[in-house]
């Protein structure tokens, strides 16, 4: 995977506890750091369902059988039966 540097600013306290985690743990401060994310960005995810599925029961989000889009799209499909 392709690395990319990015530059940020932190709090000193989360900084302060940065260090004493990476030192406790015999770890890097970027492998915290991206470990910090991957569980955060997991976090948000069900969050973000969760958000998408209240839209979709109060209507501000509009669900589309599949048939609908291949039509809309001029996909032909042809069923399978099993």
């Amino acid at each position: 995977m392709a690395v990319v540097k990015k530059l940020i600013s932190l709090d000193e306290s989360v900084a302060r506890e940065l260090e004493i985690i990476s030192k406790a743990l015999n770890k890097s401060q970027k492998e915290i750091v991206e470990a910090a994310l991957d569980f955060y960005f997991d976090y948000t995810d069900g969050i973000i369902a969760d958000k998408i599925t209240d839209d979709i029961k109060e209507g501000k989000i509009k669900v589309y059988d599949s048939k609908e889009v291949y039509d809309e799209l001029g996909i032909d499909v042809k069923e399978v039966e099993g």
